[in-house]
């Protein structure tokens, strides 16, 4: 997959593209969807298909004090993509100067002028230019104006759920990851360097791999059982592992953090970046009288999540690779 920043100076064989537009963020079920529809469009045509995405997403730009919602950062999000075998992604950057971009604007510099589309696809609620002005509607509108085709895909779900972002956020503020990777299509992750904590963990056998997790939507507070991806020599590697998502009541800590142990391995990992995929929920986060019931508890902790990972039901859901990215302008 090819991964562009800029609508300028666009590779003459990505032109007439094939684009699905939006935030896509936690790239669902649902966005697949739109997605699998530019991608067959684009078969259609003899062309390469595309996702045009934002970064930062137009939220977390007019709003950076708010409470963190997202559920996937820009390379997880390229990972998925990548996983979708969609050809180009572009990710524009959202700033001031872009935001001011009417709709009539956006439609005329970057599909137009930029990338000369010859067919979008978007979902039904697709939003765009300043203050949120342009619709499905004038979309369609401007398509037929400069030559390009539109596809407006309805909202798609099951069970009278419709996969969306906020009913994932719904089910992992509830602790329900199985959920949510059943919307998602894939299991939710987060990603973050690890840095050193109290190595408390070391002490009674069971290190941990600290991770700010900050920037995401906040899952409950409690122990998961979790697959962690690390990356080595381009391929991404998945260790079983148990984690605590929480601020370790039992030593007074307020701050919250997401702590690994990985199973049946002893390698540091100080300073490297891993992906820590949410597989299913154990228990909430207590505080313990001492280090002996905590320890106790954690035997028990990796015995329940040896018995999840271990389930032939749990493995089936995909992981993205991170790989086979090819980053242009």
């Amino acid at each position: 997959m090819r991964v562009m920043r800029k609508y300028t100076d666009v590779p003459p064989d990505v032109k007439g593209l094939v684009l699905a537009i939006g935030n896509f963020d936690g790239v669902h079920r649902g966005h697949q969807s739109v997605i699998a529809q530019a991608q067959e469009k684009a078969k259609e045509k003899g062309v390469l298909s595309g996702v045009l995405t934002f970064e930062p997403h137009s939220r977390e730009f007019f709003a950076p004090d708010a409470p963190p919602f997202r559920l996937s950062n820009l390379e997880t999000k390229a990972a998925h993509l990548n996983w979708l075998k969609v050809d180009v992604m572009v990710a524009l950057k959202f700033d001031l100067e872009f935001s001011q971009k009417s709709a009539e604007r956006f439609v005329k510099d970057v599909l137009v002028d930029g990338f000369s589309v010859s067919h979008v696809v978007v979902g039904y609620d697709f939003i765009f230019g300043h203050k949120r002005q342009g619709t499905t509607v004038l979309l369609a509108e401007l398509g037929r104006q400069f030559g390009f085709g539109v596809t407006v895909v309805e909202p798609v779900g099951e069970e009278t759920v419709i996969f969306s972002s906020t009913a994932i956020r719904e089910s992992l503020a509830q602790g329900n990851p199985l959920k949510a990777a059943k919307l998602l299509g894939h299991w939710w992750e987060v990603e973050g360097r690890v840095v050193e904590g109290d190595k408390r963990g070391r002490t009674i056998g069971f290190p941990t791999a600290n991770i700010p997790i900050t920037h995401y939507h906040p899952p409950k507070l409690g122990v998961y059982a979790v697959r962690v991806g690390l990356h080595e020599g381009g391929s991404t590697t998945w260790v079983d592992g148990v984690a605590n998502y929480g601020n370790r009541p039992t030593f007074d800590k307020k701050d919250v953090l997401l702590e690994v142990h990985l199973l049946d391995f002893n390698e540091t990992l100080y300073g490297r970046k891993i992906r820590v995929a949410f597989v299913d929920f154990i228990r909430e986060e207590k505080k313990f009288s001492g280090i002996d019931e905590l320890e106790a508890q954690i035997v028990r902790d990796v015995a329940s999540a040896r018995q999840i990972l271990n389930d032939p039901a749990n493995s089936q859901t995909k992981y993205a690779d991170k790989n086979n990215h090819t980053a242009e302008n």
